[in-house]
């Protein structure tokens, strides 16, 4: 395949997950597992991590990001515009671009593992940077919602509170369809690597 068909392509997928990622952030509050809400999002973000390496990793986790700027941040926003807007985009650009990193160092060791890593460590990163946002941005806020929780620690309830169960079943689903996202892999490589060159290429 020529570097300009090559490029299309890449443009044309990054351009079709770009778009992937807006709707299921859109409508990620509707998307539902019983009484969870499950974030999909992330699949998306960790495809393009692995097929398109760091600079898609980053631009989908970007997006991601700024997507969660318009729809979720109404609250932070009112009390801290701007430690909402470095806490957002950085765990956001950050999970997408470490999501990348790790799976380049595994995929030539174990595919599988390579994928299920960077599909945890996205979503992980993201967690952990927005409960660092919390805590460094908006301390006293937590400690209200800590108080009106029944937590007498507000550390212990932006650790267990604000984590809670929906975000162990959102990256048990998301580790689960890590399988597709492997498979979707496999056969993206499968036949670039099966396809003969023209004698134009």
């Amino acid at each position: 395949m020529s570097k300009t068909s090559e490029k299309i392509r890449m443009l044309t997928s990054m351009g079709i997950l770009t778009a992937i990622v807006v709707v299921l952030q859109s409508v990620a509050s509707v998307i539902r597992l019983g009484m969870f809400s499950i974030a999909l999002v992330f699949i998306p973000i960790v495809v393009g991590a692995a097929l398109y390496g760091w600079k898609a990793g980053t631009w989908l986790g970007f997006v991601f990001s700024v997507v969660v700027m318009f729809t979720d941040t109404a609250l932070f926003m009112a009390v801290d515009p701007f430690g909402t807007i470095v806490t957002v985009i950085l765990k956001g650009t950050l999970a997408g671009l470490l999501a990348a990193v790790v799976y380049k160092a595994l995929e030539k060791k174990n595919g599988w593992l390579a994928i299920i890593l960077s599909a945890i460590v996205c979503q992980v990163v993201n967690k952990v940077i927005f409960l660092l946002g919390c805590g460094i941005f908006f301390f006293p806020m937590v400690q209200e919602w800590a108080a009106g929780a029944g937590f007498g620690n507000a550390v212990l309830y932006l650790i267990f509170g604000m984590t809670g169960l929906n975000s162990v079943v959102e990256l048990a689903v998301n580790l689960c369809l890590s399988t597709v996202i492997v498979r979707v892999l496999e056969a993206v490589r499968t036949r670039g690597s099966k396809r003969t060159p023209s004698a134009a290429e």
